[in-house]
């Protein structure tokens, strides 16, 4: 594997991150709604840098399993969303690819009455949306390679690296 973004480089884009989101809140309560499982890690450093009223919650996303590197059918489980009636809230997730996860978060969350919705992440990688739904907000665009790392992981491996890496086919077994 490759290292694509460094530590330090995840560190000054969840810093960026944050700023952003501090500046459009401007302070108003927030409910930050984790993707899980590959946004835990980028949630637990961006909340940490957001000083300002929030909630965390977390729902469930799938649409990669096991030794796959493409997406599948998208499976949501909506059984931990918190309360979000007339909240603010903020859909984090690690990695924006074909747009199909945020695009039914956000289907889901509107069905549960927030006052907004906006979408965060922490990758973008170009050229796979299937969508017209953007994130609100992204720390890096990267080109179309299967990453790991910092919560995205391969047949639940690699999440536990604090950088980002392209797996190359020898990784994979390819």
């Amino acid at each position: 594997m490759r290292q694509l973004i460094t530590a330090d480089q995840i560190e000054t884009g969840v810093t960026r991150l944050a700023e952003q989101i501090r500046r459009d809140f401007s302070g108003q309560p927030l409910t930050v709604l984790g993707v899980l499982t590959g946004s835990i890690i980028l949630m637990a450093d961006l909340i940490r840098k957001l000083d300002m009223p929030l909630r965390v919650g977390l729902v469930q996303a799938s649409s990669y399993r096991g030794q796959t590197t493409t997406a599948g059918d998208l499976k949501l489980n909506p059984d931990l969303l918190p309360d979000l009636r007339q909240r603010h809230v903020l859909l984090l997730d690690d990695i924006f690819d074909t747009g199909q996860t945020l695009t039914a978060l956000v289907e889901l969350v509107q069905r549960q009455q927030a006052a907004s919705v906006r979408a965060a992440v922490l990758l973008w990688k170009e050229g796979r949306s299937q969508v017209t739904a953007e994130p609100d907000y992204h720390a890096f665009r990267i080109p179309d390679e299967f990453v790991v790392g910092y919560g995205l992981d391969y047949n639940d491996e690699y999440r536990h690296l604090p950088y980002i890496a392209v797996l190359e086919p020898a990784d994979l077994g390819e």
